[in-house]
């Protein structure tokens, strides 16, 4: 079969722009491994993301509805998937390299906690106002992954996963794509999650918005993408054109102001967080209840935060259950 993987980078050498990443340039990974001749080493990172097991509890962890019981409602999983097909046309369209960006876009919220955004606060109060999601991501690919042996990611896939989001910028064009398509994903999604949950209807979008950015879900996105396209296209920076990019601000802070903080669909958020805080408590005085993995580094890093680390992992779902387990007791039955 010969080296497949060498015909793939001569093809990136043959057809990228000249501001795409080569993969034959990349800074390589912190352990050493075995090179594979199928596949190039931004390919390899893309599966073993895949295939692990942060990226399979995506499927129950909040993205904005907790444990939302309908069945079209996105979940941390969905968004990912969405957010890396967004990437992928754009870095497609741009002649950058796919591969890494799909990594790094697969891989961004491998860290995030149960129940979304509220999890990540209630981490911020529990354990440090240091901890965010990214830096958890981050955390799950070098120590906690592979039963602590990490997935062992080249350095470009895991800038790309910490700076996916805030005022951080990634070192690759590839990674800041990542960036904006996560932004372009959870704009449109929420605001369909928000419209099948009875909290906001299309019309509610200011007229102006809604003329600049287009009247529908995919005419949105269409627009978004199309922008980071048309203004980044022959240039070494990714951007939006100055009038999405204003829309686009404008409609993520209307949902901000309707959504994000909506008393209805933050009702929950409330005792989401009394569940993370009585597991952290817990925990924290009974640290040996948990499993191995997450006792190991308890001496050189302390309890709290091995304890950070377990309850980041779980689902809402398994948070729930063990807080079920723990603290509501069990009807008598003869």
């Amino acid at each position: 079969m010969g080296n497949i993987c060498e015909l793939f980078l001569e093809r990136e050498r043959q057809t990228l722009s000249p501001y795409a990443f080569l993969t034959a340039n990349t800074r390589g990974r912190d352990h050493p491994y075995v090179p594979c001749n199928m596949r190039t080493e931004f390919q390899r990172d893309r599966d073993r993301i895949i295939h692990c097991q942060s990226f399979r509890r995506l499927m129950n962890k909040t993205q904005v509805f907790l444990a939302p019981a309908g069945d079209h409602y996105r979940t941390r999983l969905t968004h990912t998937l969405e957010v890396t097909q967004i990437a992928r046309i754009i870095a497609r369209a741009l002649r950058l390299n796919e591969d890494l960006t799909e990594a790094a876009a697969l891989g961004h919220d491998l860290g995030h906690t149960p129940f979304g955004h509220a999890g990540e606060e209630e981490m911020q109060r529990l354990f440090s106002p240091e901890f965010t999601h990214y830096r958890q991501s981050l955390r799950v690919v070098e120590l906690l992954e592979r039963d602590g042996a990490g997935l062992n990611l080249t350095w470009e896939v895991r800038d790309g996963i910490v700076n996916h989001t805030g005022s951080h910028m990634a070192s690759t064009l590839e990674g800041v794509i990542v960036k904006f398509a996560d932004r372009i994903a959870y704009i449109n999604h929420d605001i369909d999650d928000a419209c099948r949950a009875g909290i906001l209807c299309t019309e509610d979008i200011p007229k102006e918005l809604r003329r600049t950015l287009g009247e529908t879900h995919s005419k949105r996105i269409n627009t978004m993408v199309g922008s980071v396209i048309a203004a980044s296209t022959d240039r070494p920076e990714i951007r939006m054109e100055p009038d999405i990019q204003q829309a686009t601000d404008e409609l993520r802070g209307f949902l901000f102001a309707h959504v994000y903080t909506n008393p209805e669909a933050k009702a929950e958020d409330g005792k989401a967080k009394g569940v993370l805080a009585a597991l952290f408590a817990h925990f924290r005085e009974r640290p040996e209840e948990m499993p191995e993995l997450y006792r190991r580094r308890m001496e050189e890093e302390g309890v709290e935060r091995c304890v950070c680390d377990f309850i980041s992992g779980m689902t809402d779902r398994y948070a729930i259950d063990t807080y079920r387990e723990l603290f509501i007791p069990k009807v008598w039955k003869t």
